[in-house]
C-alpha cells in the first residue's frame, strides 16, 4: 500500500510541474509603457517563427486576445509592433522505482533481497515562445517576455495550452517600474 502512495505521489508531482509555464520578461527602464495604446503585429518577426501557420494563428489569437483585455486596439499605425520567436527542446525523462518486495530488512546491499523495480522512460517536448514589444516609431526593442511549459500534441488542446502560455507571458506586462 506505501508504494502505491508513493507512486500516485510521484505520478501527481510530474503531472503537476509539466501543466505549470515558467515566465520571465526583460525590459527598457527609459521606457513609457503608458503611452502605448495601439499595436499590429511584425510580420518579418512572425514569418521567421520556426512553427507551423496552424500554430502562429493559435499564438497570434490569444495575443489579439489578451493585448484587447489591455486596451490595445489594433491598428495600421501602431504604437507598438508585436513579434514572436519560438524554440523546441524534447526532454526524456527516466524514473527509476527501485523499490521492490522481497526478503531483506533496511536499507543498503543484503543479498537475499529480491528487488523487482521498474523503470518508466517519457518524452516531452518542451516549447519557448517569446513575445516581443518593439517601439514602432523608433523601431527598438521595449518589452520582451518569455514563456517555457511542455507542449501537447492533442489538436483539441492546441489552442487551450497557446492561451494559457500567451497569458502568463503577458501577464508580466506591463511591467511593474520601480
Amino acid at each position: 500500500m506505501k508504494s502505491f502512495s508513493l507512486l500516485s505521489l510521484i505520478l501527481i508531482i510530474t503531472l503537476s510541474s509539466c501543466s505549470s509555464v515558467r515566465v520571465a520578461s526583460d525590459y527598457d527602464r527609459q521606457t513609457n509603457f503608458n503611452s502605448y495604446k495601439s499595436y499590429a503585429f511584425f510580420k518579418p518577426g512572425i514569418d521567421k517563427a520556426e512553427i507551423s501557420d496552424l500554430d502562429k494563428k493559435r499564438i497570434l489569437r490569444a495575443i489579439e486576445a489578451d493585448m484587447a483585455a489591455k486596451g490595445f486596439t489594433k491598428s495600421e499605425n501602431p504604437d507598438v509592433l508585436v513579434s514572436i520567436f519560438t524554440k523546441t527542446q524534447e526532454n526524456v525523462n527516466i524514473y527509476q522505482n527501485n523499490f521492490g518486495f522481497g526478503w531483506g530488512y533496511g536499507w543498503g546491499w543484503n543479498p537475499w533481497f529480491w528487488n523487482n523495480g521498474f523503470n518508466t522512460v517519457s518524452r516531452t517536448t518542451e516549447g519557448t515562445l517569446y513575445i516581443d514589444l518593439i517601439d514602432a516609431s523608433k523601431r527598438e526593442l521595449i518589452w520582451q517576455g518569455m514563456g517555457t511549459a511542455a507542449l501537447t500534441e492533442r489538436v483539441e488542446r492546441k489552442q487551450e495550452k497557446m492561451n494559457q502560455i500567451v497569458t502568463a507571458i503577458l501577464e508580466k506586462y506591463p511591467p511593474e517600474l520601480k
